[in-house]
């Protein structure tokens, strides 16, 4: 082979490593389905139950094809995650606020929707994080353009889910107010989507703090009924939870998921709900 042929090859090298990300990232890494008894024994023959809210755009909601279906950036990922692993799975429903207690009473095996990663929350189980988070002010369609940042809210009501890590924000922003001689924020707490929405509607808070991507997303949907008001990087990452008693499932879930960023799949699912592809981040177990 001469000088000019072994150029040529190390060039087609390159660009194969940077054109594919499966190959730069990860080399010959696949889904690998077929390999489940292998590589994780414990999971075979078992069925997988994954807790959601379906009533969480983007995240997770029900087709309106099919309400038996559910759809959206968690169920998504999820589904592709345990196809690529070889994993059976089934979806368990209900109110977001229960489904922690549920991981940790051994009713479902994953909480998998719009959740954010604390150390407290880490203390009761495990995360398999893969994606930034940012907060949004919900507000009335009506008061648009009249909450334009944070300093705004200052002597406003503002709606915060039970248990989000808006709730600290919204505390901080509370005690910036107070401290520059302003009034202070008065929080309301609402346990799921729908009560949080109603009180914009009844004009019984100014802005409801919720995560931008369902904030967007809600928007989008009704523009005559509501705005968003700002948003803010909060420095969050979302994630999967796993309980501290299946190791094997949380290894799977994080092996699959560096699969769907490697080979594109996850900036695909992004794309398709609208979500910035700068969200993804590198998959990462955090253990407390």
């Amino acid at each position: 082979m001469n000088v000019r042929s072994v150029l040529l090859c190390l060039l087609s090298l390159c660009w194969l490593a940077v054109a594919s990300p499966a190959f730069a990232q990860t080399g010959s890494a696949a889904c690998e389905p077929t390999k489940l008894a292998q590589k994780y024994p414990s999971l075979v023959d078992k069925v997988i139950k994954i807790g959601a809210d379906p009533q969480t755009p983007p995240y997770v909601v029900r087709d309106n094809a099919d309400l038996n279906v559910v759809r959206g950036i968690s169920a998504d990922m999820a589904a592709a995650a345990m196809k690529c692993a070889g994993i059976k799975y089934e979806w368990f429903l209900g109110a977001w606020s229960g489904m922690l207690p549920a991981l940790n009473g051994g009713q479902i095996d994953l909480f998998w929707d719009d959740l954010y990663y604390t150390p407290e929350r880490a203390k009761a189980v495990n995360y398999v994080v893969y994606m930034r988070a940012a907060s949004g002010a919900l507000i009335s369609a009506k008061s648009a353009g009249a909450f334009k940042d944070f300093d705004s809210l200052c002597g406003h009501p503002v709606a915060v889910g039970v248990g989000m890590v808006e709730v600290a924000l919204v505390d901080k922003q509370s005690q910036k107010c107070v401290d520059e001689k302003k009034p202070g924020i008065t929080k309301i707490f609402f346990p799921d989507l729908a009560s949080g929405t109603r009180l914009i509607q009844n004009n019984r808070a100014d802005a409801m703090m919720y995560d931008l991507g369902l904030v967007g997303s809600l928007v989008k949907e009704s523009p005559q009924t509501y705005a968003r008001g700002f948003s803010i990087l909060s420095g969050q990452t979302l994630g999967v939870a796993v309980s501290k008693h299946n190791p094997d499932l949380q290894k799977a879930v994080a092996e699959a998921l560096r699969i769907l960023q490697a080979n594109g799949e996850q900036k695909a699912i992004f794309a398709r709900y609208g979500v910035d592809p700068m969200m993804q981040i590198p998959v990462e177990i955090r253990e407390e």
